[in-house]
């Protein structure tokens, strides 16, 4: 099965403000029809860049079954960890940056990962805010995800 993971993520007043993520994922069935399911969720308290990784996060994890993935996201964030080789690094160093400092969201990080193990997965990054569909639709349903009621709390485990 051959899946288009669209995430975005959106914080007002980052860091530490109020966010949201939007996901949207597209299959095509052997039949040629076109499947989307969309997710978002807001979040009292947290950070773009963990938006970012929530996005991306909960389409994995809405996949019952191995596939291949293509996750398109406006994140360098999210895109570079993987494509510039960022978390090969975090990996190797136990979760420091090169500059020896601890990574960021690594309760994210690990859970993102775990999420991806059944997958094969390419990142693809898109330019935010330039018209692209699905970033657009993912922008919008992370914005008012951000902007809603009933918001969650971000509950941050750093634990390494």
């Amino acid at each position: 099965m051959k899946v288009k993971l669209y995430s975005d993520g959106s914080a007002r007043g980052n860091p530490n403000g109020p966010g949201g993520y939007g996901c949207v994922l597209h299959y095509v069935d052997p039949a040629g029809k076109l499947h989307v399911r969309e997710f978002s969720a807001g979040y009292k308290l947290t950070t773009n860049n963990r938006m970012e990784l929530m996005g991306v996060i909960t389409g994995f994890e809405a996949l019952t079954k191995p596939c291949e993935v293509e996750v398109i996201s406006d994140s360098k964030y999210v895109t570079d960890a993987f494509n510039a080789g960022w978390m090969d690094s975090w990996l190797k160093n136990n979760w420091k940056t090169a500059g020896k400092k601890p990574v960021k969201n690594v309760d994210l990080w690990k859970r993102l990962l775990d999420a991806m193990k059944p997958h094969q997965v390419t990142f693809i990054w898109v330019k935010g805010h330039a018209g692209h569909p699905e970033n657009e639709r993912c922008d919008a349903l992370a914005t008012a995800a951000a902007d809603g009621d009933n918001l969650l709390d971000d509950v941050i485990s750093e634990v390494v």
